[in-house]
């Protein structure tokens, strides 16, 4: 009997190929299983029964696929068995994108290299069906990952809202009667500071909030006004000086545009904020505004340890940080650079990076002065329309 998802109870029906695969199997699997965790960070830990998941019987399908005659063209073919290993990789384990595609493409080489160490020879149609079948799966995994991801992060974004909005406007409408009742000088100056940090407090969670909408393929909704973006930026300065000291330099000159001018600043607090958090301590921090082409670059330099460039994609994805940052003792969410794309990207715009050990470190958004005609354009995230 064979494990396959249709019941097949008669192996004799399968040719001596697919017969030899499914006496291999347990050392298919064993090997499989030993070189996903050597090479696969997220499963280094996974108790074996979360590990080997779907796999056996995707491998017994894929047996059967290569069987002619056999009324399975692929192993993935007429089952969901892909889609529920990439669900199961969503729900049950903290793997990637590029953590479910591995594990797969380890399945095909050690297939290909356990039935070669065996003798089994492989004709080219049956070589061909074991790659379709690995493909086929990888495709119909990474959707239903991608999905699942989706829906976790909505069920998130919900908890998140009902759980820590309520309790925050109690203690800001709290600390605001304090500070309209209290006699004391210094109690009104801690309620102030105390309403402060709540109103901080509410900003990263609506940041959180656009920032997962915005990964979900949901666009910011803009309100675009016209501002001059260098008053925006000294309110911005002055903000951080007042707890920060005096470390901020601004060149800049009046530059009008057409923003969400509580976006943008919200943007330009992330990117001054992470300055603060990650740059070396005591020195300068640098905000720089030019009116180029029509186009408008605010850029945020910062001295530190550099960013690897293979790390910089990573910073702009939602609860993901630099490896510094991660391997440091600096809190956050890693939230703030996704936030600061999803605004840049909603505006018609982007962020570049620059990082080098002799260079510091430089944020850069480059957005239309006039983001009008562009508010609708298609960003990295949003799902594009069905051409059907």
């Amino acid at each position: 009997m064979t494990l396959s998802t249709d019941q097949n109870i008669n192996p004799e029906k399968l040719s001596p190929t697919a017969r030899r695969m499914l006496e291999l199997r347990d050392e298919v699997l064993a090997e499989w299983a030993e070189k996903v965790r050597q090479s696969v960070k997220e499963a280094e830990r996974l108790p074996h029964p979360i590990l080997i998941n779907t796999f056996p019987s995707l491998y017994d399908n894929i047996a059967e696929a290569i069987t002619p005659g056999y009324p399975r063209a692929t192993g993935d073919e007429s089952n969901t068995i892909a889609m529920e290993h990439g669900g199961e990789r969503a729900r049950l384990t903290n793997y990637n994108v590029h953590s479910v595609i591995s594990e797969y493409q380890i399945l095909r080489w050690t297939i290909l290299a356990v039935l070669k160490k065996n003798n089994v020879q492989l004709s080219e149609e049956e070589t061909l069906l074991i790659n379709a079948s690995i493909d086929e799966s990888i495709r119909g995994a990474v959707n239903a990952f991608a999905l699942a991801q989706s829906m976790l992060r909505e069920r998130f974004t919900a908890a998140l809202t009902h759980d820590l909005r309520n309790p925050l406007s109690n203690a800001h409408t709290a600390a605001q009667l304090i500070e309209r009742s209290a006699d004391s000088p210094k109690i009104k100056e801690l309620a102030e500071l105390i309403t402060e940090n709540l109103m901080r407090m509410d900003g990263m969670i609506q940041d959180l909030l656009d920032s997962v909408r915005f990964q979900a393929g949901e666009r910011l909704q803009l309100r675009l006004e016209e501002f001059d973006v260098q008053e925006l930026a000294e309110e911005v300065c002055g903000q951080f000086a007042f707890t920060c000291g005096p470390r901020f330099q601004l060149i800049a000159s009046s530059s009008r545009v057409w923003w969400d001018r509580e976006a943008i600043k919200r943007a330009i607090e992330n990117l001054v904020g992470n300055a603060v958090k990650y740059g070396a301590p005591d020195t300068p921090v640098r905000i720089k505004i030019n009116l180029v082409q029509e186009r408008v670059m605010i850029s945020v330099h910062n001295e530190g340890e550099p960013i690897p460039l293979e790390q910089t994609e990573g910073l702009f994805q939602i609860f993901r940080r630099a490896g510094a940052a991660n391997s440091g003792t600096k809190e956050g969410w890693g939230i703030g650079l996704p936030y600061v794309r999803s605004v840049a990207e909603s505006h018609g715009g982007s962020v570049v990076v620059d990082s080098g050990t002799d260079r510091g470190i430089t944020f850069m958004i480059n957005i239309p002065a006039d983001a009008r005609p562009y508010q609708d354009a298609p960003t990295l995230e949003e799902k594009p329309d069905d051409p059907m």
